[in-house]
């Protein structure tokens, strides 16, 4: 009788064997896969389960956690990476069989997720190719600058006076040395080559007003264009890329405060107002340079010069000028935050990120200069 009870106690234990085994194990009903959790379910089992070569992308899977009567950290962090794992292919994730603590956990996971984080935002689309990807994460960026901006003038948004007066300083009176002497060295090329130019048809008396509209409509505001976006632009993305790798912007996102209002609008308002005394001190140097080849080659008199370059100066130039200027401005301004805000977490994206505010702030300025002087030609301005 003995022999028997212990012949039927055996298959029963054997029965419960599987039950351990298959702790994590995946199984397909209806076509839609789901993956049972049971005791004991540790995360290193749960790592170690393969994702079955059937899983299509797109699909959608159910994780079923009703066996399931404890769990630790372990367990929902390698949930956590399971269900990253899975969404990267577009595959969605279903938690409602879970424990209602688990799956609170990982809820809770993933609204305080970064925006822009795709492995936790259920299904996404096919990797957009890298020059997309840039031109949409760019265009997002001038979103959030435009709306804390309209924030900031509707009193919504604080703009920390004394971090404006620190950027006043430094994109102002620091960067003015080198925009007079760029500025200058400008006229007195514009004034040699117009005036070889207007030498042969015995046009000098003109030169005046060559050099003066040269400059103040284009030549000062891009050449300040030009030298804040080595200066200024790879500052910014310098001193941003290295609060994102030292995961400071990310502590003031925790405390509640905005990067973009706390960090952009300071050196984008402090460029923007600091642009129009850079552009006449400028426009100012190149003229003023420009009138030393012009008296001592071409034999115009200074009071000659000054008499042409008043008379050529009209309030037209004069704000096409200032826009261009203003706009060039807040272009250097917007490449090194936008480069500084979304770099790596190492010191060689610090670098990156740098050159690439260079980059994209002189070729932002080249097409702006280009598409304004065509507009303005062709509207008759």
């Amino acid at each position: 009788m003995m022999e028997r009870l212990r012949r039927r106690a055996r298959p029963a234990q054997d029965a419960t064997a599987p039950a351990a085994a298959d702790a994590g194990a995946w199984h397909i009903e209806h076509g839609c896969w789901t993956l049972r959790l049971a005791d004991p379910s540790t995360a290193a089992q749960l790592q170690r389960a393969v994702v079955p070569a059937t899983l299509a992308d797109g699909q959608r899977v159910r994780i079923d956690g009703a066996a399931l009567t404890r769990w630790d950290a372990a367990l929902a962090a390698a949930l956590w990476a399971l269900q990253a794992r899975l969404r990267r292919r577009g595959i969605e994730v279903e938690l409602a069989g879970l424990p209602a603590g688990l799956k609170e956990l990982l809820l809770l996971a993933e609204s305080a997720a970064p925006a822009g984080d795709a492995l936790v935002r259920g299904p996404i689309r096919p990797a957009l190719p890298r020059p997309l990807r840039e031109a949409s994460i760019t265009i997002a960026f001038f979103g959030e600058v435009l709306i804390a901006l309209v924030r900031w003038l509707r009193g919504r948004a604080l703009v920390r006076g004394a971090d404006v007066l620190q950027q006043l300083d430094q994109t102002g009176p620091r960067s003015l040395p080198i925009v007079l002497l760029t500025c200058a060295l400008v006229g007195v090329m514009l004034a040699y080559m117009g005036g070889a130019q207007l030498e042969r048809i015995g046009a000098q008396g003109l030169l005046a007003g060559v050099v003066t509209v040269g400059m103040v409509r284009e030549l000062a505001g891009l050449m300040t264009g030009v030298i804040l976006a080595g200066r200024l632009g790879a500052a910014f993305a310098a001193q941003l890329a290295s609060m994102q790798a030292g995961e400071e912007v990310d502590a003031l996102r925790v405390i509640g405060v905005d990067p973009i209002v706390h960090l952009v609008l300071p050196r984008l308002l402090a460029l923007l107002v600091m642009a129009p005394a850079l552009l006449a001190f400028g426009a100012l140097a190149g003229i003023a340079a420009g009138a030393v080849p012009t008296v001592l080659v071409y034999g115009v008199s200074a009071a000659e010069y000054l008499q042409q370059s008043l008379r050529a100066l009209t309030a037209t130039h004069l704000w096409i000028g200032l826009f261009k200027g203003m706009l060039y401005a807040a272009l250097v301004a917007l490449a090194g935050c936008r480069e500084g805000l979304h770099a790596g977490r190492s010191a060689e994206a610090v670098g990156v990120a740098t050159t690439a505010a260079v980059v994209k702030a002189l070729v932002w300025i080249v097409a702006a200069a280009c598409a304004t002087t065509v507009a303005f030609t062709a509207l008759g301005f």
